[in-house]
């Protein structure tokens, strides 16, 4: 949603360049679909229009150099380089090399003789080069390049990034008579990366940073040490299980740590591809979403046998995933109601559960807070069939649903389709799982209680999108709860119910 109202805003503003860029971001799927096409057709009309289009052509390439990374794969490179830096793959000892053509995040690569420095939040690179020998202009007499980044995948939002640390990557010459002795030597690589700006809000934390972390780094088969910016101790504690799969290695606290660690690689910043996704094109061993979910279930896996060692036999393939039962007693598929309080609740909750009961479903509501430990989510949704949760950052748990074998009903309160769609839903289908989207009617939304029937927030949804986030916000997230049309959700539940029988019945035929 935020693509979206940013392309309406530039458009709105008369900055047309900068809108494009917005809406075939928005939109790379659909281009990436028909690419054959649309190049046939863009050639076409650039050759027709280029007495019109000349004064306008460095523009032009400038829009392209960010197209050029929306999907492109680039070959011919070698190492981490072919895929994560296209346009730093002939980086040289002794080289910063910084890709700043992505839409989403900047990243830069260092190689030789790197050294972090703390107290002014920079890494001197050391090198052996004449400040002639590199295109950017000399700041002092021992500095030959000078490279600032904010390593945070959301580049375009000026208002977060401005809370993000800026990091100073320099190239010095090696004899500088600044004294930086190596504190502590590493042999593997460093990523840096920050982990300030939404972190706190379980979405972000995934898509803003463990799937870049994971993209960024999973080349390194967790030979590579994380430098944190911004470092959080209950953030660490959080994404325990996780991190040790991506690096074998404690994280560094950059700010907290005044020692000198020294490196021979370091990448500065991460790679993200799209919405809570991996992207195999873009990965060197054609990693995708299921593979970072399979990695989730290596995490996970021992503390969670841990947990039900006594209580729940291990689950494994589609098999039904529910506990043991008494002998002759039929399995039922197990479906989990993310709850909620406040706003976008569902409030005939109570009865949602009957409906679902009554169709067949062992029914579990799991009411997630920001101290429940992940691993127990997990869980849960892990040994379930189905979930149904209205839409809001604790969606971003499908990712703990087994692909191929499970439902995500997602209930979408009024103004909140696109997002919906964009954040969760495509997402959800490119993990593999059964999606099914449920689109309220106005009078399963509180709202219609507060407005005219007639009015725009009710009948035109979008015209108050497009007026800015915080329309949306305090209208449609904040102000708003559900409840459920249960003849017209029923539907989803039979769907949901149908599909998920199909699938056992496969599988143990299969077996």
């Amino acid at each position: 949603m935020v693509q979206h109202q940013r392309y309406n805003q530039l458009k709105n503003g008369g900055d047309e360049e900068a809108a494009t860029l917005v809406f075939v971001w928005t939109n790379r799927g659909y281009y990436r679909r028909r690419r054959p096409k649309i190049l046939f057709f863009l050639l076409l009309s650039l050759l027709s229009c280029g007495f019109i289009l000349a004064p306008h052509f460095f523009s032009f390439s400038s829009a392209l150099s960010h197209l050029y990374f929306f999907g492109v794969q680039n070959d011919g490179l070698s190492g981490y380089l072919d895929v994560n830096a296209p346009l730093c793959s002939s980086i040289s000892n002794g080289s910063v090399c910084c890709d700043r053509s992505h839409f989403r995040s900047d990243i830069c690569f260092m190689k030789g003789d790197i050294r972090t420095h703390s107290p002014t939040s920079s890494v001197f690179l050391y090198s052996s080069k004449n400040s002639d020998d590199n295109v950017s202009s000399t700041v002092d007499g021992d500095e030959l390049q000078h490279e600032k980044i904010k390593p945070y995948t959301r580049k375009w939002e000026t208002s977060i990034m401005a809370t993000i640390d800026e990091l100073n990557l320099i190239s010095k010459r090696l004899n500088s008579d600044v004294d930086h002795s190596c504190d502590v030597i590493h042999d593997v690589p460093a990523v840096i990366f920050s982990t300030g700006g939404y972190t706190g809000n379980v979405y972000h934390e995934f898509n803003d940073g463990i799937i870049p972390l994971y993209i960024t780094s999973q080349q390194f088969n967790t030979e590579v040490v994380f430098v944190i910016l911004e470092y959080h101790d209950w953030w660490v504690m959080k994404y325990a299980d996780i991190l040790p799969h991506l690096s074998s290695y404690p994280p560094i606290d950059f700010n907290g740590d005044n020692r000198t660690h020294c490196f021979t690689e370091a990448i500065t910043g991460l790679r993200i591809h799209d919405e809570l996704t991996v992207d195999p094109i873009l990965m060197k061993n054609n990693e995708s979403i299921v593979d970072f979910r399979n990695l989730l279930d290596r995490a996970y896996r021992p503390r969670i046998t841990g947990l039900i060692r006594k209580a729940q036999e291990k689950t494994s393939g589609c098999a039904l995933a529910t506990p043991k039962r008494m002998h002759n007693q039929p399995k039922k598929p197990k479906l989990v109601i993310l709850s909620r309080k406040g706003s976008r609740a569902i409030t005939n909750q109570n009865i949602l559960v009957k409906a679902a009961e009554e169709i067949g479903f062992e029914v579990h509501v799991l009411r997630p807070e920001p101290t429940t430990e992940l691993a127990k989510i997990y869980m849960e949704l892990n040994s379930s069939d189905a979930m149904i949760g209205v839409h809001g950052a604790a969606m971003t748990h499908f990712l703990f649903m087994r692909p191929r074998c499970s439902v995500f009903i997602q209930v979408i309160p009024l103004g909140t389709d696109w997002a919906a769609e964009t954040y969760y839903g495509e997402p959800a289908r490119k993990l593999g799982l059964k999606y099914i989207g449920y689109k309220i009617s106005r009078r399963e939304s509180s709202l219609v209680d507060e407005y005219d029937k007639d009015d725009p927030v009710l009948t035109d949804p979008s015209s108050l999108n497009q007026k800015g986030w915080e329309y949306t916000k305090k209208i449609y997230l904040e102000r708003q709860t559900v409840k459920l049309d249960l003849t017209r959700f029923r539907k989803r539940l039979l769907r949901a119910y149908d599909y998920i029988t199909r699938i056992h019945l496969q599988s143990q035929h299969l077996a």
